[in-house]
């Protein structure tokens, strides 16, 4: 018993991680359309500016990641004025080969500045913890409450902000959106920036309990993929509860199942869930 609430808690840990990132990746597919597939490239910039602004500025662990929110954000915010506008009226496979561009320009970019080695990221949570038969250290607890926390500012910030509601008017209807006079511009670049502060939130979390490495966000957008489209594309609550089912799963496979197959599950599950219900758990549309 003490070992299936073991990999429960691991398991919400993982779908912490997974949501944060399918949440980025499902706001802009579910507003643009475009499936980014430069979202792990981002992922990957997070661990490493968190990681290097401790390091090598002397930065603490939280403000190092409200400098990897800020830098990662406006990296995603960039790439979308420079290269998906540019390409909005392209036809749709243009978008596709130019996010697979940026992604292996972002990694051949870490990669010759600071190598390939793998890092461990220090951290100021690494106390070890007991309590109601689980032994855990408090950066998981961070990773699960902090995940929280964003995903209720965001559901806040589009519920009952005027800037969040133009972002749920693009994902339902870009038509109407644009007949009512919202800016498309600027929804486009904030969704962005938002996108690529939960990546970098995400990687920054999660990379002390993992390492941070160039391609360290290759399996994990892959999952955010699997979870995005399980959940339903452009499913806000259809890419929670994807990766929150996607980090039971795996987390209870790896135990019980074999670790050896663990990163098959995503995959295995993906087939399950859409050979019952083709368009996902979700209807698409932010909710």
């Amino acid at each position: 018993m003490d070992v299936l609430i073991q990999q429960l808690f691991n398991g919400l840990t993982l779908g912490s991680v997974y949501s944060l990132v399918a949440l980025g990746l499902t706001l802009v597919y579910g507003i643009l359309h475009i499936p980014n597939f430069a979202h792990g490239a981002l992922y990957m910039v997070g661990g490493y500016v968190t990681l290097m602004a401790m390091t090598m500025v002397g930065i603490p662990y939280v403000v190092a990641i409200a400098v990897s929110i800020l830098i990662v954000g406006f990296l995603a915010l960039l790439m979308e004025r420079l290269v998906f506008h540019p390409l909005r009226h392209a036809p749709p496979i243009h978008d596709k080969i130019a996010a697979i561009g940026i992604l292996l320009f972002l990694e051949a970019l870490v990669h010759l500045l600071w190598g390939a080695e793998y890092r461990a990221m220090p951290s100021p949570f690494g106390q070890v913890v007991s309590f109601l038969g689980l032994t855990v250290t408090t950066q998981r607890i961070l990773i699960i409450v902090s995940a929280v926390v964003v995903m209720l500012a965001l559901h806040l910030f589009l519920k009952k902000t005027l800037t969040g509601a133009a972002i749920v008017a693009m994902s339902q209807n870009r038509e109407g959106a644009f007949l009512v006079g919202i800016n498309a511009n600027k929804v486009a670049m904030l969704t962005f920036f938002i996108s690529g502060a939960l990546a970098a939130i995400a990687a920054s979390i999660a990379s002390p309990i993992n390492l941070v490495y160039p391609g360290m966000g290759h399996l994990v957008i892959l999952k955010a993929f699997v979870i995005i489209i399980i959940g339903g594309m452009g499913s806000i609550p259809g890419a929670i509860v994807g990766g929150y089912i996607i980090g039971f799963t795996e987390s209870l496979g790896a135990t019980f199942i074999s670790n050896d197959y663990k990163d098959l599950i995503a995959f295995l599950l993906l087939v399950v869930i859409l050979t019952a219900r083709p368009k996902g758990l979700f209807v698409k549309g932010a909710h």
